[in-house]
């Protein structure tokens, strides 16, 4: 992914990828109610996203379209804090996740699911 959204840009993007296709107004009445930003705050916002090609606007109403999926920007900022945090270990971020002990057993039976479809 070659586009880097600031956390803000992100809340933004999760109420997209939410809602769906939602226009500027339905993201800001949301932002509002959840975070407390006004109109133009999210505004500003949503016209970062379109200059970073994140959302893509269209007529009427200021319909948002997210362009980019969850999936990408969530692996690219996986791949960031591995690479910040962990010196591009992945198994020190793992290991660092389940040392919190605070897993259920379906938790880490998933986990250990995961592990073996990797295998």
């Amino acid at each position: 992914m070659d586009v880097k959204l600031f956390d803000s840009e992100l809340k933004v993007m999760c109420v997209l990828w939410r809602e769906g296709d939602a226009t500027a107004k339905h993201i800001s009445d949301i932002l509002k109610e959840e975070i407390g930003w006004n109109m133009n705050t999210t505004y500003t916002l949503i016209k970062r996203c379109i200059k970073k090609g994140a959302i893509e606007r269209s007529e009427p109403n200021f319909m948002c379209h997210a362009l980019i999926p969850k999936e990408e920007v969530q692996e690219a900022e996986t791949k960031e804090l591995i690479d910040k945090i962990y010196d591009g270990s992945a198994d020190m971020l793992f290991a660092a996740l389940l040392g919190r002990k605070q897993l259920s057993a379906e938790q880490i039976e998933k986990l250990k699911q995961i592990v073996a479809d990797m295998e």
